[in-house]
């Protein structure tokens, strides 16, 4: 029998992969892939971000971000702007075509993950984060507050 923090695991990620496919479905209809659409919604949410920025914030490897970024300047989503503080970083922003696209997604994804919420309460969301987060403190190497 598996212990119950390995069942909570379990449903987090079945939960998160099920997010994540319909995310692809929505993505997919405007002809981007899924790491392209992070890319794009963590520009449109947080402004412009240097390339590991944008790594971190959608949790990419080193390695493939390269590639996604390069696919986002050919499509015309993306531009490539010098730091003026760091000529070594890159600094990605939404060109007018990436915002116009991507301000179509969004709110079609945050719809999407609204409905899937509908199954708990309010108050079961907000105990949720609550949960998340205590447990996110833990694995930082934060103590958590009760």
């Amino acid at each position: 029998m598996r212990s119950t923090e390995i069942k909570i695991l379990i449903g987090l990620h079945r939960n998160v992969n099920a997010l994540d496919k319909k995310t692809s479905k929505i993505a997919a209809e405007y002809n981007l892939t899924f790491s392209q659409f992070m890319v794009l919604e963590a520009l449109y949410s947080k402004g412009d971000m240097s390339v590991g920025e944008v790594r971190e914030r959608i949790l990419s490897s080193v390695g493939t971000i390269p590639l996604i970024v390069n696919n986002l300047v050919k499509m015309n989503y993306v531009e490539r702007l010098s730091d003026e503080k760091d000529r070594r970083v890159c600094i990605l922003h939404l060109t007018k075509e990436g915002y116009d696209v991507i301000s179509k997604i969004a709110p079609k994804n945050e719809a999407m993950v609204i409905e899937s919420m509908e199954v708990l309460d309010q108050e079961e969301k907000e105990k949720l984060v609550y949960l998340l987060k205590k447990v996110g403190g833990k694995l930082n190497g934060k103590k958590s507050k009760d």
